[in-house]
């Protein structure tokens, strides 16, 4: 071929492909399987980094294919099958033990059969596996001296954007913009084991898989968060609890994972504070669907799903501020028993709450123990953010390897010494509740009544 034609070839080139190229290219002089990982997988476009005209040519079909479809999708990893991944590392039966009674418990208590108070307890999110397992450790010893509790461990692997202060160093700095980042919205443990924006989700998978079967061995059963609709046909079976959270609530796709799941799941109040569209996703969890997904062979699939009924509403406050004193509680209750016989209501310590400061968190506590005492029934479950350590931190210049033991890198979590004094006032608190309950004269809940026991 001549130079000439070359050029006239390269010339009909999209203009996005061909910066591609010459980014791939002039990394050190290297082919693009040399470039890190991260340069791989993420792009941070400029303003020209586009097609060089934004109306397609509709006389080069290739060219117009290329504007129709997977304009900016830089390209597609394989990622492991659910059913291969759970094969390869299986639970114990001491994991099905924890896992099972804990979802049965939990059940009880949200349904009002049991007057126990479910703790949801544990890391804002996980980042360190070595670490989530000292705490789990430090938690079980603790646990006999809560008999009025059921304590399930916070292991939350996915996370919201949190916006996290990272300064790379110059073997992963993204090449396609002109201006590195500094500041890059951390995803999880699943999406990015390595905290480094090489998004390794099957090795975060792994990790992330490897860490439930060794806390539910250990006897301590978890709670997480469903984010998306994937993730979970990895570790749904080792799952004792769940979280719909507040920007997600009023998600259908969320409403209808929700409705198959094989747990109990809590519903948060929308981000304004609204607590209607948790009791929306409640009543629409509840029933049955069909939806769009994926099985454990990684297939699409429709699946259809009965509905779940030990649903619940958790207050964590909004953007109008804190929804957990007496008169929250009870506005909240007389919304739910118009479409629930029994109003099942946790509260959420920190977020809106605390006000975003995780000192408030005793406090918060201890008005919920102030109504416990007093009587409150509605009240089913409390969700603490908690730590080895206290407050939170960044990722340093020098990366995951120089952070603090015990810390937080998403929101501030209370430590371990001030969570151990907040659930032993919570256990007391339960006490009194039920020596309330009994002088009114009351035996049981109307659910517990109701159910013909």
């Amino acid at each position: 071929m001549a130079q000439s034609d070359i050029k006239e070839e390269n010339s009909t080139r999209p203009f996005r492909f061909r910066k591609l190229l010459f980014c791939l290219f002039s990394y050190h002089g290297s082919p693009s399987h040399s470039l890190p990982p991260s340069s791989r997988y993420t792009a941070i476009p400029d303003e020209d980094s586009f097609d060089a005209s934004p109306f397609p040519d509709f006389d080069d079909d290739e060219r117009v294919q290329q504007y129709l479809q997977d304009r900016r999708v830089i390209g597609y990893d394989p990622l492991v099958q659910p059913a291969l991944l759970r094969h390869e590392i299986t639970s114990s039966k001491n994991s099905h033990r924890t896992i099972a009674s804990a979802r049965y418990n939990a059940g009880r208590i949200l349904s009002g059969h049991d007057d126990r108070i479910l703790v949801i307890v544990g890391p804002c999110s996980i980042h360190s596996p070595e670490q989530a397992l000292e705490y789990a450790r430090m938690l079980k010893a603790k646990i006999p001296n809560w008999p009025s509790l059921l304590i399930i461990m916070r292991a939350y692997l996915s996370v919201h954007h949190f916006a996290l202060h990272i300064v790379f160093s110059p073997s992963i700095i993204i090449i396609f913009s002109e201006k590195p980042r500094t500041t890059v919205g951390w995803k999880g443990l699943i999406n990015d084991p390595d905290i480094n924006g090489t998004f390794k989700i099957n090795k975060g998978l792994r990790i992330a898989r490897q860490l439930l079967c060794d806390l539910t061995d250990l006897g301590v059963p978890v709670g997480s968060e469903l984010l998306d609709t994937t993730s979970p046909q990895y570790i749904s079976d080792l799952i004792s609890w769940g979280a719909i959270g507040a920007r997600t609530t009023e998600s259908q796709l969320h409403r209808e994972l929700a409705s198959g799941v094989s747990f109990p799941i809590g519903f948060k109040n929308g981000t304004d504070g609204s607590v209607t569209v948790a009791i929306d996703a409640m009543h629409s969890a509840s029933n049955p669907h069909a939806f769009m997904g994926v099985t454990e062979q990684g297939l699409a699939s429709i699946v259809k799903t009965r509905g779940n009924q030990d649903v619940h509403v958790i207050l964590r406050g909004g953007t109008k501020g804190p929804n957990f004193s007496s008169e929250h509680i009870k506005e909240t209750a007389k919304s739910i028993t118009k479409k629930r016989k029994f109003a099942s209501i946790m509260v959420d310590c920190s977020h809106g709450n605390s006000q975003k400061n995780h000192n408030n968190q005793p406090r918060v506590l201890q008005d919920i123990c102030n109504q416990l005492a007093a009587g409150e029934r509605n009240i089913t479950g409390v969700m603490i953010e908690s730590n080895i350590n206290d407050g939170k931190q960044d990722v340093p210049a020098a990366g995951p390897s120089a952070l603090k033991h015990g810390v937080s890198i998403t929101d501030a979590c209370v430590d371990f010494d001030t969570t151990v004094d907040m659930l032993n006032k919570l256990n007391e608190a339960v006490g009194k509740r039920r020596s309330a309950v009994l002088e009114a004269g009351i035996k049981a809940p109307p659910a517990f009544e109701s159910a013909g026991h």
